[in-house]
């Protein structure tokens, strides 16, 4: 899996702002409770237990990550349909990711603020144009929501903490409208 994201639904409005990447990024280390060591995937877990914390650390590096290959689709693609999915990805998981931020704050949670291994992806991504572009964007859309559709279930059905449960259980239906759309437009590109 590439990456755990998670959308916001397009009937929703937030008024909270995102800066110029879109990425969710930890508050100041005075309002975070944060492991000293310098390993960053030792992030300080405040009220939440291990598998919640497992969670909400994959769905904001995943959001992020869609956001950073869903601003290079969006200069580089050449089908609108790609360009609009797209568009959409950034604004669902900007949105969402500043969701997830505001729950994380709540319970001093540290989210990841870059994309560690999932730079990996976007390099990759970056490599292609045209026509193999579109392609591959669409098929790693549709993989990641595939599985973050199933994570994002696990969580809605099963989860402890009840606003992350509530989360899940809110984003699941653009997860499941992202996963439909990633379909028929990878379909349509065969």
């Amino acid at each position: 899996m590439v990456s755990v994201f998670a959308c916001q639904s397009p009937s929703s409005n937030s008024d909270t702002g995102t800066d110029s990447t879109g990425a969710i990024n930890a508050a100041p280390d005075n309002t975070m409770n944060r492991d000293v060591t310098p390993d960053s995937t030792k992030m300080a877990k405040g009220t939440v237990d291990d598998k919640t914390h497992t969670f909400m650390n994959d769905a904001a590096l995943g959001g992020m990550t869609e956001v950073e290959v869903s601003k290079l689709a969006k200069d580089r693609a050449l089908n609108p349909r790609v360009k609009n999915f797209a568009e959409m990805m950034i604004r669902d998981h900007t949105a969402a990711g500043n969701d997830l931020k505001t729950i994380a704050m709540e319970k001093s949670v540290a989210l990841p603020d870059n994309l560690g291994k999932n730079e990996d992806h976007v390099k990759d991504l970056s490599s292609k144009n045209g026509a193999a572009f579109d392609k591959a964007y669409m098929k790693m859309m549709l993989k990641d929501h595939k599985d973050v559709v199933d994570a994002f279930e696990k969580t809605a059905q099963n989860g402890t903490d009840p606003d992350v449960k509530t989360f899940a259980s809110q984003k699941l239906p653009t997860l499941r409208m992202h996963l439909d759309s990633a379909k028929a437009i990878s379909e349509a590109l065969k």
